[in-house]
């Protein structure tokens, strides 16, 4: 398994954790805690599951939404072809 040039037991399959950890040790960034999150960050973030969690299930929401316009938009077009055809 490759090694991190980073001193961690985080594995480099974890992406996101090693990015964690490399801002934290070698630019000082610490992640904020949740009470200091305000507004749409506060429920839309990266550094807690919740937030994670939110902005995936949006992610598939604006698919769901897209797909099913995307749908209805062509059976209306298909019904009015045929409307056209047969007037």
């Amino acid at each position: 398994m490759p090694t991190s040039p980073v001193k961690t037991r985080i594995p480099l399959t974890s992406f996101g954790h090693l990015i964690t950890e490399v801002k934290k040790q070698l630019f000082g960034i610490e992640t904020p805690a949740s009470v200091e999150l305000t507004g749409l960050r506060k429920y839309f973030n990266s550094y807690t599951l919740q937030g994670r969690r939110n902005c995936v299930l949006v992610t598939y929401g604006v698919f769901a939404v897209t797909a099913a316009a995307y749908f209805l938009h062509r059976q209306n077009k298909t019904e009015n072809q045929r409307s056209n055809a047969a007037a």
